[in-house]
């Protein structure tokens, strides 16, 4: 007899159908499954036969084949478990199920039959939704983050028994429901705020201009100076996301098994901090079935890479193509998937080995060798891409002594989203929403400038030697403290903030 059973396969980080068929026939016994399975899908035919058989059903002593189509595309992890468990069951006529077409499953089963968590729920049921399905079964650990999707049922399942009852029934049981505007996306819950920081006010407007108009930035400054303090805090002043953002963000997560059991959307902006010892598919994504890395677990939110000169070179480089881009594509043998990469990226460095270089306190220990070496692990082009380059010095003692707390993220993040609220009302038609992501084009349409304010730019070109990528991103610095500043026009001032945010440029640093 033969069975089908739907489930899902993931891609990138969306979700693929498939038909999991099931054939019972005479023969030897034996239990083969085809369809590009991994070992983690073969493996299943362990723990299938020992869940059936603890679920109090009997497994066939005959020859059971199991086909995943299409057959093309490759097939990872255990969460074919629960369909394959039910395809044998229903083409043994242990149980009889009437519209299981309707209905997409997945779930790892254990020995005992408890349907355990499995990663990517969330862009299974938004594939299920869109494949015009009823509903789906998942594991209980995966159903809030499922029942995030509207017009899709969504029915936890603690056992393979308990499965078998809910369809034999005709799902006839409350299925599990999220109320996505109960989930805090206007006002999300951070644990740290810029009131904790004390003095460093011209990193702090930086900051502000960086989430303003989502540029890149770049802190150098001797140890102890506050550069990770401030880091942790960008994400609080940046605008809530959306729903679509938060989607996206929760999907990335979810197909990397990040999402908490207790977690229904993913509501604030990530903060992503590798350690310098990452290696290339860590940071952009990799293995051979390719799966996000940093950068795009960092999509929506902030890259934060401390300590940048000590990353390899190789990795830094890579990040190249992503800050331009917004997503990553990695290519396999087998496929070539894309994975989202919008990110903000600040970075922290020391002015040198010893993080001493120019500090008026402490002497710097370093040869002119080691801090050239030091200082060339990062290449100008990566630079280039980096906004701002602002200077974060050691702390002064009335400022570390200081017990009145300082401007907080609320206030900051107000005058951010009216910034932003320009952008999105002067970027209507365009396929991007903030100021750094203007292409050249644009940067003409949007950004004129009047005489005095060319001059201006002019003489920093000449001075500074200043790359064509760098003038362009003056000019959208300039553009966004204009907007910070509800100003129509780029004017002087703003074009003369701009050209001191990139201080390794002007060579401030060394």
């Amino acid at each position: 007899m033969l069975a089908r059973i739907n489930s899902a396969t993931l891609l990138g980080i969306d979700a693929v159908g498939l038909q999991i068929e099931v054939d019972i026939s005479r023969g030897l016994r034996a239990f083969t499954i085809v369809g590009l399975p991994d070992p983690a899908v073969r493996e299943s035919r362990e723990r299938v036969e020992s869940a059936i058989r603890n679920s109090g059903f009997e497994f066939p002593l005959e020859r059971i084949t199991v086909n995943m189509a299409p057959a093309d595309i490759p097939k990872r992890g255990p969460c074919f478990d629960l369909p394959i468990a039910l395809g044998i069951l229903v083409a043994t006529g242990q149980v009889s199920i009437e519209n299981l077409d309707e209905v997409v499953l997945v779930g790892e089963l254990s020995l005992d039959g408890q349907v355990r968590r499995v990663s990517g729920a969330l862009p299974t049921a938004l594939g299920a939704r869109e494949w015009g399905c009823r509903a789906i079964i998942v594991p209980p650990d995966n159903a809030r983050e499922a029942a995030v999707v509207e017009d899709l049922e969504v029915y936890p399942c603690e056992t393979l028994y308990d499965c078998v009852t809910l369809l034999e029934e005709g799902l006839l049981r409350d299925p599990a429901h999220i109320d996505v505007a109960d989930l805090e996306l206007d006002l999300p819950p951070y644990s740290v705020d810029f009131s904790d920081v004390k003095g460093q006010e011209h990193v702090k407007r930086a900051m502000e201009v960086a989430a303003a108009g989502g540029h890149n930035m770049v802190m150098i400054g001797p140890p102890g100076s506050g550069k990770t303090m401030l880091a942790r805090r960008l994400p609080t002043i940046l605008p809530p996301m959306n729903l679509e953002e938060a989607l996206e963000v929760t999907k990335l997560y979810s197909v990397s098994g990040l999402v908490g059991r207790d977690t229904a959307l993913i509501t604030t902006r990530p903060f992503r901090h590798p350690h310098h010892t990452v290696s290339t598919a860590g940071l952009v994504g990799g293995g051979s079935i390719p799966q996000p890395g940093e950068v795009s677990l960092a999509h929506h939110g902030v890259l934060f890479l401390d300590e940048l000169p000590e990353f390899s070179r190789a990795a830094l480089e890579v990040m190249r193509q992503p800050l331009e881009d917004g997503h990553v594509t990695i290519a396999r043998a087998q496929l070539t998937l894309t994975f989202p990469a919008r990110f903000q990226l600040v970075a922290a460095m020391n002015p040198c080995p010893c993080g001493y270089y120019g500090d008026q306190v402490k002497p710097c220990a370093c040869s002119a060798g080691a801090i050239a070496r030091y200082r060339n692990q990062i290449s100008g082009p990566l630079l280039d891409r980096i906004d701002i380059h602002i200077e974060v010095p050691r702390l002064r003692p009335d400022e570390l002594l200081n017990r009145e707390p300082g401007e907080s993220s609320a206030v900051i993040r107000e005058r951010v989203m009216a910034a932003r609220r320009r952008q999105e009302m002067r970027f209507t038609a365009q396929p991007f929403f903030c100021n750094a992501q203007m292409s050249s084009r644009a940067l003409r349409d949007f950004c004129p400038l009047n005489a005095e304010a060319e001059g201006l730019l002019r003489t920093a070109i000449d001075q500074f030697a200043l790359s064509a990528r760098a003038h362009d991103r003056i000019v959208k610095l300039a553009r966004t403290i204009a907007d910070l500043a509800d100003s129509e026009d780029i004017q002087v001032p703003h074009l003369a903030e701009a050209v001191q945010y990139r201080s390794l440029d002007r060579k401030l640093w060394g």
